[in-house]
């Protein structure tokens, strides 16, 4: 049994409770009367089977957590209403709800101790305070597409509180000064439509896929099929708004210019809670014009890839060229190279560029079409023109299946040998595909540090492998691991070295990981081929702002406290 209070704080009511006797239990109506208020009492009340469950934890004082998120938060806070249990109908929904890797739904996956999805700040601020004094690990989730789920599990088997931002999305767009304040669990879908509400020639580069969370993207980079214009997303962040360890909110002003520098592309997830973005939006035309053709080695493709990557990186700012290389669905596979284009103008213009620059590519007018910006999301999403430009806000429209990703990026030409032994790898078995993007541009305008993100200059394209499969079985599942990783090892000679660099927002565990000792020079395996020369940076920030590892995960930066350097050297 424990005793709860009721109304007079020496008039108490027994409840039933199966646990153990707790601190509560043994204490006088003295310090009942001192320590316990009507507020606290009627969240005790409301939060049994929290309690209960909390106490069957590893967490040492399950009462004193959830009177610090009472006592912390607004007055007004229903905490009963935020926080969700396993043993709690929504519990399994929500922490699905946006998961889109099936690798990590298993039951062997570790999952949360419990899910609170907070509707404002003041309750971030709470949590973040109460779970740092308690010693329980957070991970925070804004989009849930993690490749390696990290925002939303831990491979540890340790008790962690999942914080999932979906209730924060509100999108506020000033068209006059061509900006937008964004929360942090907005999707890129939403942005992109809210912007389009207003607007029909202002736009931002983000991403393709319009289920992606906002918080993580932006905080990794974020690149799309505007990025050899204007740069990644995060090269347009201008202010946000963070939670610190110490529950502080905090803007560019106030958090300084060494965070605001490490969360614009090295991981917000390592050093605060990202609340929301301020973004610079950038013009767009009324028209702007895409074709989409299929080339196999018949038709040349081979022959077609090693023209394009010589030419792709040094096309016109406002013509994107991507390609897709993988085998075809359907009875009669083969391997075709998928040619892609987002131009900022009219169809002449970017058929004339085209006869210009790649005339072998053979692409025909009755091959491009004409849309608005935000049609050519939907287009560039995979969606058809028949599509409302709506279901760009449907966060449950992305299909989930199971899936494991790598990158790299490629520096010099691949030989033509080297293009054909890529098409026999992939020929050989259907298991995954290579999506290339082309650099230049703007990219190769902006300084390796300007930001964490320093694929910079020197860049021809980056690959993106990507094996995706919906049967979860062992032997499935395994194949094309298999392939992920052979295709990685297979591709060393041709990309680069020193380190092999890698896009964190295509987070991969296979390159290392934390081991829970914090070290840095451990760290580096990894956090250099995200970073490259950028990584020591990251750490040094890490170091001030969050000495005691407390935003930590399995790729998270460790600290590196160094007192006689200054972190922008």
């Amino acid at each position: 049994m424990i005793n709860i209070l009721m109304h007079d704080p020496c008039d108490v009511q027994t409840l039933s409770w199966h646990g153990n006797i707790t601190r509560l239990q043994e204490m006088d109506c003295h310090e009942r009367r001192t320590e316990m208020t009507p507020r606290s009492v009627h969240l005790l009340l409301s939060l049994l089977p929290c309690l209960s469950i909390l106490s069957a934890s590893s967490l040492p004082d399950p009462e004193s957590f959830l009177l610090c998120l009472s006592s912390t938060a607004s007055p007004s806070t229903d905490w009963s209403h935020l926080l969700y249990l396993p043993n709690s109908p929504s519990y399994f929904s929500l922490l699905n709800s946006s998961i889109q890797n099936l690798r990590f739904t298993s039951p062997e996956t570790p999952k949360p101790l419990l899910i609170i999805a907070p509707t404002d700040s003041s309750q971030i601020q709470a949590l973040v305070i109460c779970c740092r004094d308690h010693g329980l690990p957070i991970r925070v989730r804004s989009g849930g597409h993690d490749y390696e789920g990290l925002s939303y599990r831990s491979e540890k088997k340790s008790s962690f509180v999942l914080v999932d931002l979906a209730d924060l999305r509100s999108v506020s767009v000033d068209v006059e000064h061509a900006v937008a304040w964004v929360e942090a669990g907005a999707t890129v879908g939403e942005l992109y439509y809210r912007i389009a509400e207003h607007s029909g020639t202002l736009g931002f580069p983000a991403g393709v896929c319009p289920t992606v969370g906002v918080g993580g993207h932006l905080s990794g980079g974020g690149f799309g099929l505007l990025w050899r214009k204007y740069g990644l997303a995060a090269d347009n962040v201008l202010d946000a708004k963070v939670i610190d360890v110490d529950g502080r909110i905090l803007d560019r002003e106030s958090m300084g210019e060494d965070l605001f520098w490490a969360i614009r592309g090295g991981g917000g997830a390592s050093f605060v809670v990202i609340v929301s973005w301020k973004v610079r939006l950038v013009p767009v035309p009324a028209t702007v014009s895409m074709f989409t053709v299929h080339r196999t080695s018949e038709q040349g493709a081979i022959e077609l890839m090693n023209k394009w990557q010589n030419i792709a990186h040094l096309l016109h700012d406002d013509l994107l060229l991507r390609v897709n290389i993988a085998q075809t669905e359907g009875a009669k596979r083969r391997v075709e190279a998928v040619f892609m284009s987002m131009f900022l103008g009219d169809c002449e213009g970017l058929l004339q560029h085209m006869g210009h620059s790649f005339p072998e590519l053979g692409v025909e007018r009755d091959d491009c079409r004409e849309m608005t910006w935000i049609e050519s999301a939907v287009h560039a999403a995979g969606h058809t023109n028949r599509e409302p430009i709506e279901i760009l806000t449907d966060r449950g429209l992305q299909p989930k299946i199971f899936n494991k990703g790598k990158s790299d990026y490629v520096t010099e030409p691949i030989p033509m040998t080297g293009w054909e032994a890529i098409w026999g790898r992939i020929s050989e078995e259907k298991a995954g595909s290579m999506r290339i993007d082309p650099c230049g541009g703007r990219m190769s305008e902006i300084e390796e540090s300007q930001t964490p993100y320093p694929h910079r200059k020197g860049n021809l394209f980056i690959i993106h492998y990507l094996s995706i499969w919906k049967d979860g079985g062992v032997a499935e599942s395994k194949q094309h691991l298999d392939w992920s990783r052979r295709m990685y090892r297979f591709m060393t000679p041709y990309v680069s070295k020193h380190p092999r660099a890698a896009y964190v927002n295509f987070r991969d565990l296979d390159l290392g990981k934390n081991d829970g000792s914090r070290s840095y020079s451990e760290a580096k395996v990894w956090g250099e081929k995200y970073f490259k020369n950028n990584f020591r940076r990251l750490a040094m920030v890490k170091g001030v702002v969050d000495p005691g590892n407390f935003f930590s995960h399995e790729q998270s930066i460790p600290p590196l406290v160094v007192e006689t350097e200054k972190m922008s050297q």
